[in-house]
């Protein structure tokens, strides 16, 4: 035991940093003590916990007077205790150091900075505030550094001035701007070469320095007042320590870096099947087709919930899946985590209690764009058993990959109740804890399988389950195309480095060769490559005009071309954390013109 009376070094106050705009004098300390490696600050309102991962994080948590600690965390995986932290107490505060990163803690006023090797990076503002209902953990912010994070969006890539809404949410035909999308990831970067992450799931907002006062806020709606700090001396570093925080991706599929047949959708085992043969009678490279939800339905409503192929129009899937397998194509299905009341499954869902419930512990039931539906119960036991079920059944007919849609979810009712909480404390976990189920259920049923999970939407470490994201359904124009390389870096700046678009855009009709060209040059140089849209245009090469497909059959022959070197980029990533996608900041950290450039980017290690 250690408390901050043993020593009064009057040294220290010259070895902390400025805490001038980053003060809360009405919190006091009451005791420090350091034991099992950690440091426990005991104030008038609480107390804090500041835990050495390594030594380049650090976590500090916040518990409020009368509340208990809640050690879960659904995104860190690494095990604290990887570097020794030494206190140095003196009369106006301490330091709780480890050889990279520090935590300083003054007594009056009371605040908390952080340093690494020595250079400030930030401080608390006020630290852990409740105003009302309004939680809140607040930093000062130097006036001159570039702020990147909060998952995905389209907002420039440099993120400061924008208040960010916590809160997975699916923004149809968006074009050049998107402000909230289907990763609202409570996570920041600095140009600094630092990142902050708080760790908490719960729906909220983080805001980058809104209101000008040079201030960044995270706001939850409830839970964890828990937040890591990690430095580095690269952006590469920061990649690879925040990775080995939250868990880095599994190297995919090999055939996953190849071209895609993708539609919305392939409404027949005859369409299908001719498809393929079109790409071959064509010479255009493909290694896998995916099916959207006519694979369960005839009709694009009515039919949620069934995941069971439709023989009346699929009469022969496994013939098919294996006709494809022979020809070098893999197989990936859509799947949503909707029942709907008209559905094959409803009353089979109902009776093994799989869906998300109402007050009274009813399933609950509400309407959405595909009918009345009931929500499968990601966090349920019982639910994530039921669910893995039916992959499991169908995975030996010769699905290779599975494809999770709406998973935000789409609709959510804050009224919903989840064994895992409410629906505002799950929300954001949702697609990542679908992820979670399809990824532990190959590693238990079929572990020399390596699994494709394509997703629209996760939460931060999604990345370790083998999560490909997609950015959503995109407007079919150049606004669109615009985007997406922002969108793309952003992600894979915050570990998540598989994010890419549909191929040509998704939504609207438009029919524009040289935008659905230029997409597609665009994707030989994005982590996967997988044109898709609405059906009113096509999005297979094969279906478009003479000319159009002759460009994109050089695109295409080019991304396999490259097949070797975007492997091995893909092999590095699952070792390292760092992106396939890298801004040019990457390089030239030292290069502020660079710190907002998206239009142009690294691409490999």
């Amino acid at each position: 035991m250690i408390r901050t009376c043993l020593s009064t070094a009057a040294m220290l106050l010259a070895m902390l940093p400025s805490l001038a705009n980053a003060q809360n004098s009405s919190r006091r300390i009451e005791r420090v003590e350091q034991k099992d490696g950690r440091l426990e600050v005991v104030t008038n309102d609480g107390y804090y916990l500041i835990t050495p991962y390594s030594n380049y994080i650090m976590e500090t948590m916040f518990v409020p007077r009368g509340e208990a600690p809640d050690p879960r965390s659904h995104a860190v995986v690494l095990a604290p205790g990887r570097a020794k932290a030494d206190l140095k107490a003196g009369d106006g505060g301490f330091q709780f150091s480890t050889q990279g990163i520090s935590a300083t803690v003054t007594r009056e006023p009371f605040g908390i900075s952080y340093s690494y090797k020595g250079t400030p990076l930030l401080a608390e503002q006020e630290g852990y505030t409740r105003r009302g209902a309004k939680e809140s953990i607040g930093f000062a912010l130097d006036a001159d550094e570039a702020l990147y994070g909060g998952g995905a969006r389209a907002l420039g890539m440099n993120r400061r001035g924008h208040r960010l809404p916590l809160y997975n949410k699916a923004h149809y035909g968006y074009g050049q701007r998107s402000e909230q999308m289907g990763f609202g990831m409570p996570l920041v970067l600095s140009s600094k070469m630092y990142m902050v992450h708080f760790d908490n799931p719960t729906t909220g907002f983080l805001d980058l320095d809104s209101k000008k006062d040079n201030v960044l806020s995270y706001e939850p709606s409830s839970g964890r007042k828990a937040y890591q700090v990690i430095a580095g001396d690269s952006w590469d570093q920061l990649a690879y320590e925040y990775t080995s925080l939250t868990g880095r991706q599994p190297l995919p599929p090999r055939w996953s870096l190849g071209n895609f047949a993708s539609r919305f959708g392939y409404r027949s085992e005859a369409e299908a099947r001719a498809t393929v043969d079109k790409f071959i009678a064509e010479k255009v490279p493909l290694d896998a087709i995916v099916f959207d939800l006519y694979w369960f339905g005839p009709d694009m409503k009515g039919g949620m919930g069934n995941l069971a192929f439709d023989t009346a129009n699929f009469p022969t899937p496994a013939k098919m899946m294996a006709d494809f397998s022979a020809k070098g194509v893999k197989t990936v299905l859509i799947t949503e985590p909707f029942v709907l009341n008209v559905s094959k499954r409803w009353q089979e869902a109902v009776d093994r209690k799989v869906l998300a419930t109402d007050a009274n512990g009813a399933p609950f039931r509400y309407d959405f764009f595909f009918g009345n539906t009931g929500l499968i119960d990601i966090t349920s036991p019982v639910a994530r058993n039921w669910f893995w079920d039916i992959y499991k059944g169908l995975v030996p007919l010769g699905v290779a990959g599975w494809w999770g849609d709406l998973g935000e979810p789409e609709v959510h009712p804050d009224a919903t109740r989840h064994v895992g909480g409410t629906a505002a404390e799950v929300h954001n976990i949702y697609g990542h804890e679908w992820a979670r189920l399809i990824h532990e259920g190959y590693r238990k049923d079929f572990p020399s399988q390596r699994p494709f999970i394509l997703m629209r939407s996760g939460y931060s470490g999604s990345q370790r389950f083998g999560m490909i994201p997609w950015s959503g359904d995109v407007s079919r124009s150049w606004d669109g195309l615009k985007s997406q390389p922002e969108i793309a870096l952003q992600m894979g700046m915050q570990g998540v480095a598989y994010m890419h678009s549909d191929l040509g855009g998704f939504a609207g009709a438009l029919l524009d060769d040289e935008l659905y060209v230029r997409w597609l040059q665009y994707g030989v140089f994005q982590p996967i490559f997988r044109p898709h849209a609405q059906e009113e245009v096509a999005s297979e090469p094969v279906y478009r005009s003479p000319q159009a497909l002759a460009l994109a059959r050089e695109a295409i022959r080019l991304r396999y071309r490259l097949l070797p070197y975007n492997y091995s980029a893909a092999f590095d990533n699952s070792q390292t954390g760092v992106p396939l996608m890298r801004p040019l900041m990457y390089e030239e950290p030292g290069n502020a013109k660079l710190q907002g450039v998206a239009s142009s980017y690294l691409w490999g290690t």
